[in-house]
């Protein structure tokens, strides 16, 4: 090949541009590959003062389609009730689940200090009773 012939072929390689894979996309095209395949983020993040470490920190991040998560067994939002239209249903409940619960607590503590008192009152009170109808 001569000096020639090469400067010509370099050009012509010089004219074609490079294909990439993302050429030619729009911005929906590439989320739609993103979502479709899955992306995973991942880093660690260590704060340490004289070989000492005192904060560890690790960071992962799946960005993925409703399916592809569904496909690889991941459906935490399915049964979160913070997420659901019913969440406030359910909290309103769990509050008032939670309030007659105190209520029954206290009620109860105080039944057994009652039945506590009571049963040292007659405790105390039954020798007592018996000797002072055996003076008289």
């Amino acid at each position: 090949m001569t000096s020639s012939t090469f400067a010509g072929s370099l050009r012509n390689q010089s004219n074609n541009s490079l294909k990439t894979a993302t050429q030619g996309s729009s911005l929906a095209d590439i989320l739609e590959r993103v979502l479709d395949k899955g992306i995973v983020i991942a880093g660690d993040i260590s704060v340490s003062i004289a070989s000492t470490e005192l904060i560890n920190i690790r960071i992962r991040l799946l960005i993925a389609s409703v399916d592809k998560a569904r496909e690889m067994g991941i459906n935490w939002w399915e049964g979160d009730p913070y997420l659901h239209s019913q969440s406030q249903a359910l909290l309103a409940e769990n509050r008032e689940l939670s309030l007659r619960l105190q209520t029954l607590e206290t009620e109860l503590e105080t039944l057994k200090s009652l039945t506590q008192l009571s049963a040292m009152e007659s405790h105390d009170t039954s020798p007592n009773d018996e000797a002072h109808s055996s003076d008289a």
